[in-house]
């Protein structure tokens, strides 16, 4: 497994065990009190377990190896259920949420024993501090000395854009449920939970609008990152049988990149020669360009 896969299953892990314990806690606070952001807390955190599983689960197909159905693998499966991720997020979360603020609004209920659902609020948030922590420091290995906003901005790795975003959709989610639930135990006013958790649901809807639109332009299909395109340009511009380079397409196929680049060859080398020098420069790119998996250079005169 490559250090990008290692990176992306470890923050993937990471969150599913914190989401999993917070989901259990949250269920048992919110019967105790009878709380509606805790409810839809508690919603959320299971829906953000099973996003996991589906993350996991794309990973693990993404690496499946070419056949003749699939010639050029499996890669994309990972942007599928990232995709996938971000509807339930929308659904089960963010929609979940605010019917369940409109509800309490409707038919307001007394709340009781708030105490233990703060309690289990603040322990929730520094369990989703810590996924957020792990998720951040696996990045940093991904992404190396890029600024993380360039990161975010050019990265093709879906399944960590993913997990950040349920990350931070979940420690906000948690902050604001807390504030609201400390005003509904100070007033005595259950409104303020209802709009606490109204709150919620929007901010995990935008949350996984930003993911699908992010993972869109992966599945329909997307130039590899700036940073391997620079290097395949490097590469081709220290060939001395190289005269000119037409263009270059690159396209990433999950955590796979392929290559098809158009050529001019210097006019005084014979086709033999030139043969050979292609194989070797696909030979080249392979082995200095990370998971550069399929090359074609095609030789031309004109573009």
């Amino acid at each position: 497994m490559s250090s990008t896969h290692e990176s992306t299953a470890k923050a993937i892990l990471y969150a599913f065990l914190a989401n999993f314990g917070i989901a259990i806690a949250k269920t048992w606070a919110a019967w105790v009190t009878g709380s509606g952001s805790m409810m839809a807390e508690a919603i959320h955190s299971y829906a953000d377990t099973g996003n996991q599983v589906l993350l996991y689960l794309g990973l693990k197909q993404s690496q499946r190896p070419p056949d003749d159905e699939h010639p050029l693998g499996y890669g994309k499966l990972s942007y599928f259920w990232s995709f996938i991720v971000a509807i339930l997020l929308f659904s089960m979360g963010g929609l979940f949420s605010i019917y369940e603020g409109v509800h309490k609004l409707q038919h307001p209920e007394p709340l009781s024993q708030l105490w233990i659902a703060i309690t289990v609020l603040i322990l929730a948030i520094m369990l989703e501090g810590s996924s957020l922590y792990g998720a951040l420091r696996e990045i940093k290995k991904v992404r190396g000395e890029r600024p993380f906003r360039e990161w975010l901005k050019h990265t093709r790795n879906s399944e960590l854009v993913v997990v950040l975003g349920e990350d931070i959709g979940a420690q906000l989610g948690l902050i604001i449920a807390l504030g609201f639930l400390v005003l509904a135990a100070i007033t005595g006013n259950p409104v303020y939970d209802a709009m606490g958790s109204i709150c919620i649901g929007v901010i995990l809807i935008v949350i996984s609008v930003f993911v699908a639109w992010r993972v869109r332009s992966l599945l329909v299909g997307r130039s590899a990152d700036p940073d391997i395109q620079e290097a395949i340009n490097d590469i081709l511009a220290e060939q001395e049988e190289i005269e000119r380079v037409f263009n270059t397409i690159t396209i990433q196929f999950g955590p796979d990149t392929m290559l098809a680049a158009k050529i001019k060859m210097c006019p005084d080398i014979n086709i033999r020669d030139a043969i050979v020098s292609i194989n070797a420069l696909e030979k080249e790119l392979k082995a200095r360009v990370p998971n550069l998996t399929w090359c074609f250079i095609e030789p031309d005169i004109t573009d």
